[in-house]
């Protein structure tokens, strides 16, 4: 979604699982950007499954769960730096993005708080919030990746005019208006039953 796949004129592409693993126009599914962007997200997520048994749980469970994430952190901090980088180098509509919106700075500082968040929060006592810095972080990189490509859906890696954008990829003003139409209905059920799910089983597990 970031790095791009061969469009064509039709909006049709097809990639092979590998060719020679370079981030190019002619790359296949897996190459060094999509695997370090993989390896970045089961570290994001060990980290983050971790502060929440860590919270959710007593000793010696909950003590185990912070040594690991308290390890993990810092292949997370390593990998968040280099997607980071390879990211700008990889899709240069992200620095054209950034340049010309200045403001969308606050996603990715949302994400270096978050994570710094998580590094001082080691005590007992700050073990919720070592977690909701956890969200913080993850919030924070996918709303910058998202800001980023916008107003691109889905980058053309041949040629960027033929790029998926949020005004040539959009469905018809009745099909819209029917999804928000139901979308509003059903966000407000999904909402309610999260709340329902974590005030029923809040607190720690015994």
């Amino acid at each position: 979604m970031v790095r791009g796949v061969p469009l064509d004129r039709s909006g049709y592409f097809f990639l092979p699982l590998w060719s020679d693993f370079r981030a190019s126009s002619n790359a296949g599914i897996l190459d060094w950007y999509t695997i370090l962007t993989g390896v970045t997200a089961l570290l994001a997520l060990t980290m983050h499954g971790a502060l929440w048994v860590r919270m959710k749980s007593h000793a010696p469970i909950s003590e185990r769960a912070a040594l690991l994430a308290g390890r993990v952190w810092w292949g997370v901090a390593a990998a968040t730096a280099g997607i980071t980088e390879a990211s700008f180098a990889v899709q240069p509509h992200l620095s054209e993005r950034f340049a010309e919106a200045p403001w969308g700075y606050v996603f990715p500082a949302l994400a270096l708080v978050g994570l710094l968040g998580v590094f001082l929060c080691t005590a007992a006592q700050t073990e919720a919030l070592a977690f909701f810095s956890s969200c913080g972080y993850l919030i924070g990189m996918l709303t910058s990746a998202a800001f980023g490509v916008y107003p691109l859906l889905l980058p053309a890696s041949t040629d960027p005019a033929l790029s998926l954008t949020i005004n040539n990829a959009a469905a018809g003003s009745y099909g819209l208006g029917i999804g928000l139409a139901w979308w509003l209905p059903g966000m407000l059920l999904a909402s309610g039953y999260a709340i329902f799910t974590y005030r029923r089983f809040a607190g720690k597990l015994r």
